[in-house]
């Protein structure tokens, strides 16, 4: 799980380019073909009722998704989230691919049958002849920490020792894990940033028409205030969505780590056994 993702042609690098460019491309034209003529559409109809006098009209009055979101600014926001929710689902996917390894019994012991430091070797090298004849299962959270107890007992004939170094691939991965979000936390503190950005051009804009605010045409400042408070507002709801996916996605890997330690524990390391020294005789 750890070794394989690495360099600019692994999945770790080229997944978040795909989905960057993926999420561009695709709200680069929702907002081409559906956002932009439909804000222009509800602009130019709000403008002739206004002009007819029905200022206090609902439609007048109404506040539309289109125009909310129709500014530079909530286009990148949304870039930003779909780019991160990307992301997330591919996590997530990692995650269930990593569960389907405890459908598979890797080490095929019998009911009753033990594992001792003298076989610990032979059940090493049948695990990596399964993984040479599965190669999707390379790499997988649950064969490397058996592999790794394996190993540990063979070498020392501890339990003790084998249990850490289960615990220590576990930790290994779940740092992994942990760093692998480093990115969505990112974008996930880029959107409001954004949004805050889109507020202070709003009011810097609105401010070069406060002489014809004075005057009475308030309608130039009214327009640049709307990006400056949908920037934000539009910002800081997408924020707590892709907040919210983020923790559940670290909830499902750290969930992932516990479930992978116990299961070791139960199928391997609890059918751990050192034999005596009688033990030890019967079995030469």
């Amino acid at each position: 799980m750890t070794s394989k993702n690495k360099g600019f042609l692994s999945l770790e690098f080229l997944v978040p380019i795909f989905a960057f460019v993926t999420s561009v491309v695709s709200i680069h034209f929702l907002y081409k073909f559906v956002v932009t003529p439909r804000a222009h559409e509800l602009e130019l109809r709000r403008s002739v009722l206004m002009k007819q006098g029905a200022i206090d009209s609902s439609e007048v009055k109404a506040r539309s998704v289109f125009l909310v979101i129709k500014d530079l600014e909530p286009q990148f926001e949304i870039v930003f989230t779909f780019w991160g929710l990307m992301i997330l689902g591919y996590k997530m996917a990692q995650v269930q691919r990593e569960r389907a390894m405890f459908k598979h019994d890797l080490l095929r012991l019998h009911p009753g049958e033990r594992v001792i430091p003298e076989d610990a070797l032979d059940r090493y090298k049948e695990i990596k002849n399964t993984l040479e004849r599965r190669p999707e299962w390379r790499d997988r959270l649950l064969a490397e920490c058996q592999l790794a107890a394996l190993h540990r007992f063979h070498a020392t004939s501890s339990i003790q020792d084998a249990a850490n170094a289960v615990r220590e691939r576990a930790e290994l991965a779940a740092d992994h894990l942990d760093s692998g979000l480093g990115l969505v936390r990112y974008i996930a503190w880029a959107i409001p940033a954004i949004g805050f950005i889109g507020t202070v051009r709003g009011i810097g804009d609105a401010l070069t028409f406060a002489e014809q605010a004075i005057k009475g045409d308030i309608s130039a400042v009214t327009t640049w205030l709307g990006l400056a408070f949908n920037s934000t507002f539009v910002g800081l709801a997408l924020c707590i969505v892709l907040m919210f996916v983020l923790h559940l996605v670290q909830g499902l890997q750290e969930s992932l780590v516990i479930d992978t330690q116990t299961h070791c524990r139960d199928k391997l390391i609890d059918l751990m056994k050192v034999p005596t020294k009688e033990e030890s005789a019967t079995f030469a």
